[in-house]
C-alpha cells in the first residue's frame, strides 16, 4: 500500500478496502490504531473496511470461512504490532510506534494490580510460564467452576485495557487430518516477555501520550467526538 493510498483511504475511510493480508499489515502500520470488529465510530473497524470477499462466510454445507479472522495471528506474528482488547474492551490492533503511548498512558491509570489480588495472580502466573493459552491460564489459576469462565474472562479483558497483557499468536486444534479447525485460542504474554522492556519504554509523562494519541486520532477521524476519541485511547 503506498503512502498515496493510505492518505486518500484516511480520507475516505468508507471507499477503502482491505483485499489481503498484506493491506492489513500495511495500515496497521500506517494509522497506528485499529479496532478488528466493530469499534463505535463508523467505518473504523478491520471489518468494516475488508472486502466483502474478506468478510465471514457461512457454507451450505455448515462450515465456514472467514479471511479476515484467520489473518490475525500472522499479522500478529509477521508484523511489527500488538493484538488484545485495547478498544473499551474489543480488540484491536496498535502498531509498535504507538504501543509505548498506549501503554504509558492506560498504565497510569490502571495501578500495577496489588500483591495477593486475583489480578497479582493472573501476572505472576503468566510470567512464570511465559505464554499460556487462555484456558490453560484459567485453570492454573483455580478458575475451574461451571460459572467461572466469564468472570476469569473479565480480569484478562481489564489486564488487556491497562497494556498488562496480550495477546502473542492463536493456537487452533487440529483434527485427524492434521487440519486445523474451529475459532482458535488465544496465546497470552506480557508485553515485557513479548516486546522486551526497552520497546515498552515511552520518554513522555502519561498527559503527554494521551494528547499525542487524541491528535493523531483526531487527524485521521476529523468527524468524530472527543468523547469518542476518548474512549478509543483511553
Amino acid at each position: 500500500m503506498s503512502k498515496k493510498i493510505c492518505i486518500f483511504a484516511l480520507k475516505n475511510m468508507k471507499n477503502f478496502e482491505i483485499h489481503r493480508q498484506s493491506d492489513l499489515i500495511s495500515l496497521i502500520q500506517e494509522i497506528g490504531f485499529l479496532p478488528l470488529l466493530d469499534s463505535g465510530i463508523p467505518d473504523f473497524s478491520a471489518e468494516e473496511m475488508a472486502d466483502e470477499e474478506c468478510r465471514y462466510v457461512v457454507f451450505p454445507d455448515g462450515g465456514w470461512d472467514w479471511p479476515l479472522w484467520k489473518w490475525k495471528g500472522p499479522v500478529v506474528t509477521e508484523s511489527p504490532c500488538v493484538y488484545g482488547k485495547f478498544f473499551a474492551g474489543k480488540a484491536g490492533f496498535v502498531s509498535r510506534a504507538w504501543w509505548p503511548d498506549l501503554m504509558n498512558y492506560r498504565r497510569s491509570r490502571t495501578p500495577r494490580p496489588e500483591e495477593g489480588s486475583i489480578e497479582d495472580m493472573i501476572l505472576q502466573t503468566l510470567r512464570e510460564h511465559g505464554s499460556l493459552i487462555t484456558r490453560q491460564l484459567r485453570q492454573l489459576c483455580g478458575f475451574t467452576g461451571p460459572k467461572e469462565r466469564s468472570r476469569f474472562d473479565a480480569y484478562i479483558t481489564r489486564l488487556q485495557m491497562a497494556c498488562r497483557i496480550i495477546t502473542e499468536d492463536f493456537v487452533y486444534p487440529r483434527d485427524r487430518h492434521n487440519r486445523e479447525y474451529g475459532w482458535g485460542w488465544a496465546l497470552l504474554t506480557t508485553p515485557e516477555q513479548l516486546l522486551g522492556r526497552d520497546a515498552c519504554l515511552c520518554p513522555r509523562s502519561p498527559e503527554e501520550s494521551l494528547r499525542r494519541m487524541l491528535s493523531h486520532l483526531r487527524s485521521l477521524l476529523p468527524e468524530t467526538t472527543d468523547k469518542q476519541l476518548l474512549r478509543l485511547a483511553g
